[in-house]
């Protein structure tokens, strides 16, 4: 009788198939081995079963939502395992509630976002490149609700600042996507191109965008120590579940106050999400729905009109 297969080496198959496909699973691929090396010294048997899945699950007695993460993982890799052995168990979905909790993030004024670009452009250099790039890149960010990563990756030739369009290539979730810019903005990364050109004539990447003072890429946690930086400077106070403002509130805002805008303006908020979803580069449509109801002023928005619309008035 031939001997169970190491579940080890069936979840680096499953991780080097889906590799392939362009998914990085960083995290994913370590807590599936960590799921192994449990299900080995359990005596795996070459078979999944849920009952399996649930006991690593609950190992170490994890909170819930931490349950319902590993569970999830071990459900999408038992649905791979079932092609090979038709005994495989899919894990029933929510035996410990929902997998996702997504945290209220700050919601800036626009006083903040105004006072953090302020101290960005004052930061200290000799060729005054450095606070020129951070307030250009934080302005970005708020003008275009773009992600970090996105902005530290642009390169020159995705910059059209002739037609004001951005060009993000293979972003997460390894989509691609235009971004069409205000022309303020598109006006704002010419003035910072021209800088850059001027204090650094032969930088040693010269395909990128946003500069270090080095003539590099702007390596992302520079860019987050700095901003923390500039908010201890600023005192400001967090407004949301997270211990501070970060970075990605700004991208958090921009989509905010778009829907808060559409909302004052009577736009029908179902027509109108697609194009903001697919604007900001959501993988799914109910990413951008959430915001309606995560974030309390646009909750206590849609509850007035949901509450006209009931009484018969207009929405």
């Amino acid at each position: 009788m031939r001997a169970a297969r190491s579940l080890t080496n069936e979840v680096k198959a499953y991780l080097s198939d889906r590799r392939h496909l362009g998914f990085s699973l960083v995290g994913e691929g370590s807590q599936l081995l960590a799921f192994a090396l449990f299900a080995e010294a359990q005596g795996y048997d070459g078979h999944l079963t849920e009952d399996l899945a649930k006991a690593w699950a609950q190992h170490g007695q994890p909170s819930r939502l931490t349950s319902a993460r590993r569970l999830d993982l071990v459900r999408r890799f038992s649905k791979y395992r079932l092609q090979f052995d038709s005994r495989t168990e899919i894990p029933e979905t929510g035996l410990f509630g929902p997998s996702t909790r997504r945290l209220t993030p700050h919601i800036y004024e626009t006083r903040e976002i105004e006072a953090l670009l302020s101290s960005a452009a004052q930061l200290p250099c000799s060729k005054g490149l450095r606070g020129a790039t951070y307030y250009t890149l934080f302005g970005l960010l708020a003008a275009a609700g773009l992600r970090l990563s996105e902005a530290l990756s642009l390169q020159r030739t995705d910059v059209d600042l002739a037609h004001g369009v951005l060009t993000l290539e293979r972003t997460k979730f390894y989509r691609s996507r235009l971004v069409p810019l205000h022309a303020s903005t598109t006006s704002a990364l010419s003035r910072y191109a021209d800088l850059r050109d001027r204090a650094i004539p032969t930088p040693l990447d010269p395909q990128t965008f946003f500069l270090s003072i080095r003539g590099t890429q702007l390596c992302g946690r520079v860019v987050d120590y700095t901003f923390a930086q500039l908010r201890d400077q600023l005192g400001w106070r967090v407004r949301g579940h997270h211990p501070a403002p970060r970075i990605q509130d700004l991208r958090h805002t921009f989509i905010c106050r778009r829907l808060i805008t559409w909302y004052q303006e009577g736009i029908d908020i179902n027509k109108a999400i697609l194009a903001l979803s697919t604007y900001v580069g959501h993988s799914q449509v109910t990413d951008t729905y959430w915001y309606v109801t995560g974030i309390p002023e646009l909750m206590g928005i849609a509850a007035q009109r949901f509450e006209r619309s009931a009484h018969g008035g207009n929405q």
